[in-house]
This record gives C-alpha cells, sequence and structure tokens, in this order.
C-alpha cells in the first residue's frame, strides 16, 4: 500500500495532518460543543475510511449525515475552505450507503434476537433490578435447556409465563421464581412495546457481513443508522449499539494490527454508553474497547467533552479531534482544563486558551504516529466534504433503499417457529391429553362418583405430563452475545 493510499487527509495545522489506517483500529475520540463542527469532521473522516475500501457504521442522531449519499454542492464557502487548506484535487462525489433504520422507516430494518441480545444487555434496556435480572436468567437457562428459541418479544412473554406455571416443576438449581418479578419484566415489556420497542427483535436478523460491502470502484459502504426517533429512548439507543459493538467483536476473527481496519464504528452521543450504567457494566465496556482493536475494528466516539468517557475507556482512544468548547462557568472551566489534559503537549501552543478560541471548523488535533505513539496537538483547520453537507429528501433516500443491495433480504420480517409456537402446541397438547383423560375416567366410574375425585387425577396425569416436559434436555442455543465474552475472558 503506497503512502497516499495509507492514509485519510484531515485537514491544516502546522503541517498537513493525516489519519494513518494502519493505526485507525486503535479508536478515537471527537468532542466539542453542540455547533463547533463534530459531524463534519465525523462526515469527512466516513468518507476518507470509504474511499480507502474501509466499511463504516455510523448512527445519525440528527438525521444530517444521511447527506454523504450525495454528490456535494460546490459552494464558495466549501471551495475556499477546500482551496486554505491545499486539497487541490477537491471534487464533489457521492458515497455509497445503505440506511438502516431499528422502526423500518426511514432505513431497511435493522433487528436482532432475544437470544443474540441476551439478559444482561435485556436487563439494561428494560431497567431491571438485581432480582429480576435474576428472574430473566432463570428464563434463558429454561429455554436452553428445553431448546426453546428465543427471537421476538412474544418468544420472550411466553417463556417468561412458562417459567411461573412450571414453578413447581422446575428443578432446584435454577433457583426460586418470584411471580411479582416477572410480572414486572413483563410490565416493562409493554412499556417498550408500547414506544414501538418489539421492532428491535426479530428476524432476519443483521449479519455484519452486510455491513461490510464495496463497490465496483473498490469504494467500502458507509451504513447509516436513523437514529433520530431511537434517541428519544437513550437506555435503548445506548443498547442498541453496545450490542452492535458486543456483535462485532464476537464474530469478527482475529487479525492483529493489519494496513487498515476492517471496520469503523461512530458511536455519537457516547455520553449515553455510560449514564447511569453500573461498574460491571462499564469494565466490560471496557473491556471490549480494548480487545476489539485485534479484531481489526476501530470505535470513535463522539461527544461534546471528554470527561463524558471514563478514563479508563478514554485512555485507549489515541486519534483526537477536539472542537471547541465553552467556558462561562466554574463547571465548564474545569471540563476545558481536563479536555486539555488529554493530549500531548505541544510547547508552541497553549490547549486551554485554544479550546474556547476555535471557530467552527477549526480543531485540536492530535493523532497516532506510525510507532501508535500520539502526536502533538496542533490546531488545524478540517478540510470540508467532498458529499453533501445535511439531510436528504424522502425522495433521495427512497431511491437509494430501491436499489439496495440488501433490500430484498430485510424488507420483509420472517417468523419462523420458536418459543411462543412450541410452548403453544405443549399447552394444546396437554389440554387435549386431559380433556382424554376425563373422559376415559368418567366413562370407567359409575353414575355418582365424586367430581372432584376425576379433577384430581387428572390435575395429577397434567402434572406428570409437564415434569416428562421439563425434564427433557433441548439443544443448547447461543444466548447473549455480551454474555459469551464474559464466559470466555
Amino acid at each position: 500500500m503506497n503512502d497516499r493510499n495509507s492514509r485519510i487527509f484531515i485537514g491544516l495545522g502546522e503541517r498537513p495532518i493525516h489519519l494513518l489506517l494502519a493505526r485507525a483500529n486503535r479508536h478515537g475520540l471527537i468532542a466539542g460543543a453542540t455547533g463547533t463542527g463534530k459531524t463534519v469532521t465525523l462526515q469527512i473522516m466516513a468518507e476518507g475510511f470509504s474511499t480507502q475500501g474501509v466499511p463504516v457504521l455510523l448512527a445519525d442522531v440528527k438525521g444530517d449525515l444521511a447527506g454523504i449519499s450525495q454528490i456535494g454542492e460546490p459552494k464558495q464557502k466549501i471551495l475556499a475552505r477546500a482551496q486554505e487548506v491545499g486539497m487541490t484535487d477537491f471534487k464533489p462525489r457521492a458515497f455509497p450507503s445503505l440506511f438502516w433504520d431499528v422502526f423500518a422507516m426511514r432505513g431497511h430494518p435493522l433487528r436482532t434476537t432475544i437470544s443474540d441480545m441476551g439478559p444482561l444487555l435485556l436487563t439494561r434496556l428494560l431497567d431491571l433490578n438485581e432480582t429480576q435480572e435474576g428472574m430473566l436468567n432463570i428464563a434463558f437457562k429454561v429455554a436452553d435447556d428445553q431448546g426453546l428459541l428465543l427471537l421476538d418479544f412474544k418468544d420472550l412473554r411466553a417463556i417468561l409465563n412458562h417459567v411461573v406455571d412450571s414453578a413447581r416443576t422446575l428443578p432446584q438449581d435454577y433457583g426460586k421464581v418470584h411471580s411479582t418479578s416477572v410480572g414486572t419484566i413483563q410490565r416493562k415489556l409493554l412499556a417498550l412495546e408500547q414506544q414501538g420497542g418489539e421492532q428491535f427483535f426479530g428476524e432476519p436478523a443483521l449479519e455484519l457481513s452486510d455491513l461490510m460491502r464495496t463497490d465496483f470502484y473498490g469504494n467500502a459502504a458507509i451504513s447509516i443508522l436513523a437514529a433520530d426517533r431511537l434517541m428519544q429512548s437513550p437506555r435503548a439507543y445506548a443498547t442498541f449499539l453496545l450490542w452492535l459493538m458486543a456483535e462485532l467483536f464476537e464474530e469478527l476473527p482475529e487479525v492483529g494490527d493489519a494496513e487498515k481496519p476492517r471496520l469503523v464504528f461512530f458511536f455519537d452521543e457516547a455520553h449515553l454508553l455510560f449514564d447511569d450504567a453500573p461498574k460491571a457494566l462499564i469494565e466490560k465496556i471496557e473491556q471490549v474497547v480494548r480487545l476489539i482493536r485485534s479484531k481489526g475494528v476501530g470505535i470513535y466516539f463522539v461527544t461534546q467533552n471528554p470527561i463524558d468517557i471514563p478514563d479508563n475507556i478514554l485512555g485507549q482512544l489515541g486519534n483526537r479531534v477536539q472542537h471547541a468548547l465553552r467556558a462561562f462557568t466554574p463547571r465548564e472551566q474545569k471540563a476545558v482544563r481536563a479536555a486539555a489534559e488529554t493530549f500531548r503537549v505541544n510547547p508552541k501552543l497553549n490547549v486551554t486558551e485554544a479550546i474556547t478560541q476555535l471557530g467552527v471548523g477549526e480543531a485540536l488535533v492530535s493523532l497516532l504516529d506510525e510507532q501508535g505513539r500520539p502526536g502533538m496537538v496542533q490546531r488545524a483547520m478540517i478540510r470540508p466534504p467532498v458529499s453533501r453537507l445535511g439531510p436528504i429528501t424522502d425522495a433521495e433516500r427512497r431511491a437509494i433503499m430501491l436499489n439496495s443491495p440488501v433490500r430484498d433480504k430485510y424488507d420483509q420480517t420472517v417468523d419462523r417457529q420458536s418459543a411462543y409456537e412450541m410452548l403453544l402446541a405443549r399447552a394444546r397438547e396437554s389440554a387435549a391429553l386431559r380433556s382424554e383423560t376425563d373422559a376415559a375416567y368418567a366413562r370407567k366410574n359409575q353414575p355418582g362418583s365424586s367430581r372432584g375425585n376425576r379433577q384430581s387425577f387428572a390435575e395429577a396425569m397434567a402434572k406428570s405430563v409437564a415434569r416428562s416436559i421439563g425434564s427433557q434436555l433441548g439443544r443448547q442455543i447461543v444466548r447473549g452475545i455480551l454474555g459469551s465474552i464474559f464466559k470466555k475472558r
């Protein structure tokens, strides 16, 4: 790979600033106050990765990143910036884009299954306490042991009801079943469903290979997750993107430090990932961030201030672009000082002072060098994007989706047999057996025999059937990407 094809031009500081592809999997941070240029920096990085054949996954929280799919408009201001930073080859163009949307309104449905989400992330999504989490773990264990696939909401409801109904016949090693806790989980599922959350789960589930497509010219696809509606539920947004990050970690093989990343993931509004998260979850996020780079995945957190990111994770973000911060209050001034301390010192630059003086489109930039060392921080003008700045029209979005290579694969929901259907079939078989048993007993007994005795006999038969069903061991199903990670590490 020649030098020009091994780096991405970011902007002009004391000298031209480039992000080295061989170090792009060492993660990064784009920070700055609202309106200072974070979105443009994200866009020009995504353009650069796509051009170099590196697929990108990004969350579009304001709806203004979809313009990357359209040819840029050569406005005078943009042309002037291109000339200012030395872009002699500036040429407006569009980039291959895939639109995704959990709610299937502004993109192809992006789904996972209940099993793949797992009890840990479902606990986070539903905001369950420790006892309720225990009930969820019991439900997943019962599903594993009985070979019941958990794909969507109705499967999860069915297995929860099954656990309560079978509480007396479940082996003691499952633990005590608390019906009130299960009832609370059901109510929280209902609340999430009313917000549209049931659309998160089902099939066909996302295959990561569909995020890693390239076009005929070698440009990699930029997958854009429409997150404006999803952001109305911050916990759901953070949980879903955490699942994506963990899925990448789980499925991709080790590649070490390659010439370029296999995929780059931009996590906008990154502070939501850590807000109110329990310590154990933050520790696991830290672990995934640390280890996922060896899978060839670069994660770039986008947030207002570096202090939004826990220190142990912040320390792993080698490539940094800091836009302006405001410093009107003591708390804001403290945040500015904290942000300044994250950079390698430049004797020619007062970083604390510069952070508050940066104009729109300016940033303090520190990127890793060939040896993986943080570069000396520079004040830089960020280059303009060559694709369109801002949103696209509904007609433009429909045109792209109509020609999408994944349209036929994801746009139709598949509802195969899973826990709900299997448990319903069992219930019907049990009811039919009970009916036959009652009828046979009635025929064998003379008129006037006790009705209560017939019921006792039928109940005894039903319990025997339940015990037989409960003792059958079904095949183990994969449940919970993060859960499997924790077992391995």
